[in-house]
């Protein structure tokens, strides 16, 4: 199927073959009839691609920041690599989406296939699309109208934040789409409306749809006219609908309102607020969050939890359906609002308009009827980008890699490329990031369904790096398939997992199992085991892990998916002490911070204390709670009169070493790179696995033996 890409690094817009994505749960397939344009987002999108790496820096201060603290922490090098890896990556465009339910997915209710429905759904032939954010469209409206649902539900919920009234006056500054929706809404409210803009074009719109006007290109004073249009008592209420970097739209719409007048931000300006424009008149002043409540709420969009209409009666959906029925009577009227229909095929020509001086409103993509393409067609679920491999000995390993996520293609498939490894097929579940993955290192084909790596003869090593909650399943999956298995951490979320991942394991010992447990192979790690190893009397160890915040509500944070932070991530420093000492752990003792149900409930500010059965000890701090600018990790070991101490796997410093004092390297290490190699080295000598099974399965209980005592 075709979709809608763009770049953010050089700002091209292009369309790309992707395979069809997969059905979730509680989600509608949808094949796409229409699809708007949204000039105002879309063409901010395109000119901060086109922007050189300054301009893009000047745009986002506050990444600029989060960049500078990297780099304080990281090193110059990675930092870049990060950056030029982010900004590589293509970015779907389009939330303006009108189809017809082809398919439902498991635990939806309320929608039957052949439906047309309103989504937020991308610029593409298919798209899955959560429940709440679809709207069935009424008979009478036409693709093209419903087309203008989401932005309609855009201008709606930046009204009901100003709440206005009947007979009240009010100002929309920025005539845009979202502008002119916004004064038909207005008016059907029974508001009088002044519209302003520069664009003579939509001020005619505008008066057309019964606003007064106010012309800026003229220099005329909108002040006066403001205080003319409210009878000399100030607006009740101004709704910016602009998109500037100057932050004169908002003290102007101060000047114009009257005393506790209302000002709610829908477009993008700059917020430089002036206090003495605020007090005297106590002005209110809100910002508008997209379409309505529910908007980032992944309990409301990706898990379908409905807000009770008793308590909110506005959310996302039910925005659509008003501007649906708007639509549906006639008070919203969006056909002069259209001024260009390009199919899709011709999408580029239209983002070249967008991004060009060419006067455009409201661009129209149209898609494919049945007649020109079936939908069996498009639910194509691989793409090949290269012949077939030829057959070939099992020790050469042949990958297939499940998940092309932000750390898989930035720092785990290079890794594996490096090796020599033969890279066959990259699976994702919405397809794009699986093409993105696919064409930048030169896999032969990528595809949305994960079990055709499973059934793939040549195939022998698959990589898996999904969330969390899916490893344990499909580990057993590919062992079962009779193939090596390199899976990120953790290797499981609970003791039935882990148990039923031994079982299958003991009767596929051939072959090999590992996890991604890259700190024991950085090579500050390696020298650390070299020298400690020369030294047979219990060592103590100190990690200190600056791990930071997370929000609560983040998948990593949650114990069905993610597992939570200790089982998902801080089992990497479970297994780098356990290396280090090279000894089973014998017992721990784990403690949170507070005594608050939140602390107990999101556990990651937490000490964790080891015992290992040669004596040793080492504690894990692992807290969220300090600050960006401090090193990430930092480790210290203590034994027989020697200290060895590593800071953020860039520099190593000995203290009553023979022969040894520091250790510095150019760039970070954790050694991912390393870890990759030893694995695929391991398949083609025919070697043991990298780490024995033993302690995979040791650290991963532990991880769990931490949330125990910290629950209890």
């Amino acid at each position: 199927m075709k979709q809608i890409l763009q770049n953010l690094k050089n700002g091209v817009t292009e369309i790309v073959d992707i395979p069809c994505p997969r059905l979730k749960p509680g989600h509608l397939f949808i094949r796409t009839r229409a699809s708007l344009v949204s000039a105002g987002t879309e063409r901010m999108l395109i000119d901060f691609g086109k922007a050189n790496l300054l301009d893009k820096a000047r745009q986002q201060p506050d990444k600029v920041r989060m960049v500078l603290n990297k780099i304080k922490t990281d090193g110059l090098l990675p930092t870049l690599d990060a950056v030029r890896s982010k900004l590589d990556q293509p970015l779907p465009l389009g939330y303006c989406n009108v189809g017809t339910v082809i398919e439902i997915g498991e635990g939806v209710s309320g929608y039957a296939v052949g439906d047309r429905v309103a989504s937020n759904g991308r610029h593409a032939e298919i798209v899955c699309v959560p429940k709440n954010l679809c709207a069935k469209i009424p008979e009478q409206i036409s693709n093209e109208e419903a087309a203008f649902t989401v932005l309609g539900a855009i201008a709606l919920q930046g009204i009901r934040l100003a709440q206005p009234t009947l007979g009240e006056a009010f100002v929309v500054t920025g005539l845009g789409l979202i502008g002119l929706i916004a004064v038909q809404l207005l008016k059907a409210h029974g508001c009088r409306v002044i519209g302003i803009d520069f664009d003579p074009e939509r001020i005619t719109l505008a008066r057309q749809f019964g606003a007064e006007v106010f012309d800026l290109s003229r220099g005329d004073d909108p002040l006066a006219a403001a205080m003319a249009f409210s009878r000399g008592r100030g607006v009740d209420g101004v709704l910016i609908t602009a998109s500037t970097d100057s932050n004169e739209p908002v003290h102007q719409a101060a000047l114009m309102c009257r005393k506790r007048g209302r000002i709610v931000l829908v477009g993008v300006t700059g917020l430089e607020l002036s206090r003495a424009d605020f007090y005297e008149k106590e002005l209110s002043f809100q910002v508008s969050c997209s379409y309505g409540p529910g908007r980032y709420d992944s309990s409301y969009e990706e898990n379908g939890q409905d807000y009770p209409v008793g308590f909110v009666r506005w959310t996302e959906q039910r925005n659509f359906e008003a501007v649906l029925d708007m639509l549906a009577d006639g008070r919203l009227n969006v056909a002069p609002l259209i001024s260009h229909r390009f199919p899709l095929e011709q999408a580029e020509t239209a983002y070249e308009m967008l991004g060009s001086n060419h006067s455009s409103l409201g661009i129209l993509l149209q898609y494919p009827d049945e007649k020109q393409k079936s939908t069996s067609s498009l639910q194509v679920q691989t793409i090949q980008f290269a012949s077939q491999v030829s057959a070939t000995s099992p020790s050469i390993p042949i990958l297939g890699i499940i998940g092309a996520g932000n750390y898989a293609t930035q720092i785990l498939i290079p890794a594996f490329k490096k090796t020599g490894a033969e890279l066959k097929i990259v699976a994702s579940g919405g397809g794009v990031s699986g093409v993105y993955a696919g064409r930048k290192f030169g896999f032969q084909e990528t595809t949305t369904d994960e079990m055709k790596l499973l059934s793939d003869q040549e195939i022998n090593t698959v990589v898996i790096t999904t969330r969390h909650d899916t490893h344990a399943k499909l580990v057993c999956q590919t062992l079962r398939a009779g193939k090596h298995v390199f899976v990120e951490k953790p290797l499981a979320l609970d003791h039935n997992e882990l148990a039923e991942i031994e079982s299958i394991y003991s009767s596929a010992s051939t072959r090999l199992l590992m996890v991604g447990f890259n700190r024991r192979f950085a090579p500050h790690v390696q020298k650390m085991k070299e020298l400690l190893d020369g030294i047979n009397e219990p060592k103590s160890l100190i990690m200190t892990v600056n791990a930071g915040v997370i929000p609560s509500d983040h998948w990593t944070q949650d114990p069905k998916i993610g597992g939570g932070r200790i089982i998902g991530e801080a089992c990497h420093f479970i297994d780098l002490l356990r290396f280090l000492v090279n000894f089973p752990i014998v017992s721990l003792h784990a403690t949170t911070i507070g005594k608050s149900e939140d602390a107990i409930a999101l556990p990651d500010k937490v000490s964790i204390t080891l015992s290992f059965a040669d004596g040793s000890f080492g504690t894990i701090h692992y807290l969220a709670n300090g600050h960006k600018s401090f090193p990430k990790e930092r480790l210290e070991v203590f034994c027989s009169g020697h200290i060895l101490q590593l800071d953020n796997f860039r520099k190593l410093l000995g203290y009553g070493w023979k022969g040894f004092k520091k250790m510095s390297l150019w760039r970070q290490d954790k050694g991912n790179t390393a870890c990759a190699a030893a694995f695929i080295d391991a398949i083609k000598q025919g070697k043991p696995s990298p780490i024995p099974f033993n302690e995979l399965v040791e650290v991963t209980r532990v991880s769990f033996k931490v949330m125990e005592a910290l629950r209890a």
